[in-house]
């Protein structure tokens, strides 16, 4: 035998010998699904809504189940015990993220919600925190405000489009935290390119290719002819890349030259000044959080229109509940504390409808322990949010809508993701543990805004077909990714009397005169304006 055959068969022997393990399910880990060698439990994930699958698997398996994924493993976690244990109370070692090589490759490696744990992380969560904590979400009501007015108006004058009008809102309070300026127009380009661009990066990162590259990670040195997700990905982070450093560039430029309205930015030049860190990964900060403020609440708002067009009799108490506090007048925050079924309707949306379905997977970066169970150092940590907000043990008759869960519970989002009793936590979309989303104080006032005022004014009604049918939506039917939102589906709405309807258009009266030609500020407010002084 040929001292070379003997070399070519070692290594196959050594070859086989590595990978014997590969796809079966240590005895130690948490229990799971059977597995085939190899692949292990890849053939069994559905490649579209997988949230039922999770559950069904949770039911089975247990609240805390493992899915070994070729040479990766995921821990899911359907319980908000063990979310508390782990994601919160070790937050020191599963604040991480499992690699995402193609998510990391349409991101440059500087998107902050695929980041891996450390310093550069720790800085840009430094650096927005002031703007993001609950004394400073304050300062930005009079934004809320202004584009709540003009959401009413659009749903007032063109209710065909309530959801490119739902889109603007979010959009345009966003633009203004983050860059100083408003999102005016329904058919802005700019912000139809950010929505498709993230839901096109949202569908890449869960899509099948992807996960292969990430479980098999040879394959990722495969030629993109081969692996066209890598083309596919490469080409969106051009695009994204040319968005977010055109809004980075021209906002610098103005805080540069002292002539930029106060904004989140603000903070980030000087950060960039004192870090040192490049134009790109400050565009790529400043768009995230674009990304987070528009998409995620806009989301949240279209399950909110389909709850009231399915449930009708809810949309009913909650205008009972509006015109006892504030008949004739628009409802402000001041008024949330006398609305506890409006809130209960805001944290009603976010159980019923949760965007974040199966959340985005935390990594943990050392060995630990659980339950008696070993949880191995890279493991992926997936929170079902959708497993738990559908648990019939912790909400009776989960598929209904209703606020009532929710009659004595006046805890914020934010108070409620601290609660040392996990029982208590109202809603896992905002995230857990370090990882958790700093601006849910904004996105709880902007909700409560949008679902009171539209209740207010208007009445959401299924359309009718030719027949005379409602033409019911269906719930079950969702977009795909990690976020996601219901399918296109058409609603009726009208204003509830012409007494409101003539309001709306008094309240944004009101306003405009405030605005100038193209509908930005002429004077910022000057609650915003102390914040610039004080920052």
């Amino acid at each position: 035998m040929s001292t070379l055959l003997v070399i070519f068969i070692g290594f196959i022997l050594a070859f086989l010998y590595s990978i014997r393990n590969v796809g079966r399910r240590p005895k130690d880990l948490p229990p799971g699904p059977p597995t085939l060698p190899i692949i292990g439990n890849l053939h069994l994930l559905p490649s579209t809504q997988p949230h039922h699958q999770f559950k069904k698997w949770a039911d089975e398996y247990g609240p805390v189940y493992s899915l070994i994924l070729g040479t990766s493993v995921m821990i899911v976690l359907t319980s908000d015990v063990a979310i508390k244990d782990l994601l919160d109370k070790r937050s020191n070692i599963y604040s991480s993220r499992p690699p995402l090589y193609i998510g990391q490759i349409v991101s440059g490696g500087w998107r902050m919600l695929l980041m891996e744990y450390g310093d550069t992380w720790r800085m840009i969560r430094r650096t927005v925190h002031n703007h993001l904590n609950i004394r400073a979400a304050k300062s930005f009501v009079p934004y809320q405000d202004l584009e709540n007015r003009q959401l009413l108006l659009g749903f007032l004058e063109h209710p065909e489009r309530w959801d490119s009008h739902l889109r603007r809102y979010t959009n345009s309070l966003t633009t203004q935290m983050v860059f100083g300026f408003r999102t005016t127009n329904i058919n802005d380009a700019r912000m139809h390119q950010l929505f498709d661009g993230f839901a096109e990066f949202a569908e890449i990162l869960e899509s099948v290719p992807a996960r292969m590259v990430d479980v098999f990670p040879w394959l990722r040195f495969l030629p993109e002819a081969l692996l066209p997700v890598k083309r596919r990905a490469r080409k969106l982070h051009v695009k994204e890349s040319e968005l977010y450093l055109s809004h980075w560039l021209t906002i610098k430029d103005k805080v540069l030259r002292e002539v930029a309205n106060p904004c989140i930015c603000l903070d980030l030049v000087k950060s960039q000044k004192e870090e040192g860190f490049s134009d790109g990964l400050a565009s790529y900060i400043s768009g995230s959080l674009l990304e987070a403020g528009s998409d995620t609440t806009y989301s949240i708002l279209i399950g909110f229109v389909q709850a009231m067009i399915l449930f009708p009799e809810v949309a009913r108490t909650a205008q009972a509940e509006l015109d006892q506090v504030c008949a004739n007048r628009l409802p402000t925050l001041d008024d949330e504390r006398d609305m506890q079924y409006i809130r209960g309707c805001v944290k009603e949306t976010m159980r019923w409808m949760p965007t974040a379905i199966v959340g985005v997977p935390h990594a943990c970066i050392r060995d630990d322990e659980y339950m008696g169970w070993r949880i191995p150092k890279g493991a992926g940590m997936m929170w079902n949010v959708w497993g738990i907000h559908y648990d019939e043990q912790k909400f009776s008759r989960p598929e209904i809508f209703d606020p009532l869960r929710y009659a004595d519970d006046f805890q914020s989002a934010a108070e409620a993701t601290l609660n040392s009793d996990s029982t208590k936590r109202d809603h896992f979309i905002f995230g857990a543990g370090r990882r958790v989303c700093q601006g849910m104080h904004i996105a709880d006032r902007s909700l409560f805004l949008a679902v009171s005022r539209l209740l207010w004014a208007f009445d959401f009604q299924a359309p009718i077909d030719v027949y005379g049918n409602k033409v019911l939506p269906n719930p079950s039917q969702l977009t795909d990714g990690f976020i996601v939102k219901p399918k296109e589906f058409d609603a009726k709405i009208v204003p509830r009397s012409e007494k409101k309807a003539e309001m709306v258009r008094e309240e944004w009266a009101k306003v405009t005169d405030k605005l100038d030609e193209e509908g930005q500020w002429k004077h910022i407010p000057e609650e915003l304006l102390l914040k610039m002084r004080l920052s």
